[in-house]
């Protein structure tokens, strides 16, 4: 297939890239050129800013076009309608938190978050799920329902995540000695919900290439993964035997630590986020979606941390500083 590539040197454009090559797809790049621009040199790039300027791509035609950096509504719909006629798809990576609400389950036709204030560009915890929701109203309204392609991805994981939030966990547990407490929250059964950037890229391009449409979710399966298998493939891929300080929900919470920042992967099991990592997943299961192996994703993260740079392996975006987690230990241990 011809492919265009909207970003495509970030982590899931990354993958995207690096996918579609090995299957032997023709690819062209669309980007600004400022991030890891020495990242496939051999590919036709195209130069420009899609927030203000789509002049590059004003000719040109391809078989499917992969959009994996919209999140201002006006954005996507600009290279939307731009597209619309000169593309056989429009695959759009959105995301599980375009839903309104998380207080139970989701699926595909699960209610979308609408935005309090329709005009706003500022992307942040409030506004990301709706803009995200926002930006898939124009690739169905200008390529129709069976041209569309779009893709909600849970928690996306693996070597080069700039979030720092999964790779928090792996690089955590293998500072750690033996038999030296961790501080870890909820229980050993508690499910989590992710998915490889890897298996999100294969996903897509299966789905193109088998000329699929509509909406899925691309996450793993509801209980598939848990923190305790997560914990123990931490310690596996490291060579460490830690000691797990469990720490339940009603603690954390008095000692105001914040969930998802400070501890990656833990969300209150009350609350408005209760069924976050409950999303379902049997559409794109049924569509081929492959999950592979926890450890596997794990110790391929914790291969890549370990390979960047010393000053590139701090946690500035996620993850309890060592201060933070000796004081919190010193409590809950005495």
């Amino acid at each position: 297939m011809k492919l265009l590539i909207l970003g495509g040197t970030q982590f899931v454009g990354r993958h995207l890239v690096e996918a579609a090559l090995a299957r032997g797809h023709d690819l062209t790049l669309f980007n600004r050129g400022r991030t890891a621009g020495a990242l496939f040199p051999q590919l036709e790039r195209r130069r420009g800013d899609r927030r203000l300027d789509l002049s590059a791509l004003a000719e040109g035609q391809w078989d499917a076009v992969l959009d994996c950096c919209g999140y201002l509504p006006r954005e996507v719909e600009a290279s939307a309608a731009l597209l619309a006629g000169r593309v056989g798809r429009y695959l759009y990576i959105s995301s599980i938190s375009a839903y309104a609400s998380f207080a139970t389950p989701n699926d595909e036709g699960s209610p979308l978050g609408v935005l309090s204030d329709p005009a706003t560009e500022v992307v942040d915890g409030a506004s990301y799920g709706p803009l995200k929701a926002a930006c898939e109203a124009p690739v169905r309204r200008h390529l129709g329902p069976d041209r569309a392609l779009i893709l909600r991805p849970g928690l996306v994981v693996g070597p080069h995540d700039p979030t720092q939030r999964f790779s928090y966990w792996p690089a955590r547990v293998a500072r750690a000695r033996d038999a030296e407490p961790v501080l870890v929250p909820g229980r050993a059964d508690d499910a989590l919900q992710g998915i490889d950037a890897r298996d999100l890229a294969a996903f897509a391009l299966d789905a193109l290439e088998r000329g699929l449409g509509g909406t899925f979710n691309v996450v793993s399966g509801p209980g598939q993964w848990r923190r305790g298998a997560l914990l123990q493939a931490c310690a596996a891929a490291a060579g460490v035997a830690p000691r797990w300080a469990w720490a339940d929900e009603a603690w954390l919470q008095a000692a105001q630590v914040k969930p998802w920042t400070e501890l990656p992967l833990w969300l209150p099991a009350q609350g408005e986020y209760a069924a976050f990592m409950h999303t379902a997943t049997e559409r794109a299961l049924a569509a081929g979606l492959r999950i592979r192996p926890l450890a596997e994703t794990v110790a391929d993260t914790l291969a890549w941390w370990r390979g960047l740079p010393e000053g590139e392996q701090g946690f500035s975006k996620a993850g309890l500083s060592p201060a933070r987690e000796a004081e919190l230990l010193a409590r809950l241990l005495s």
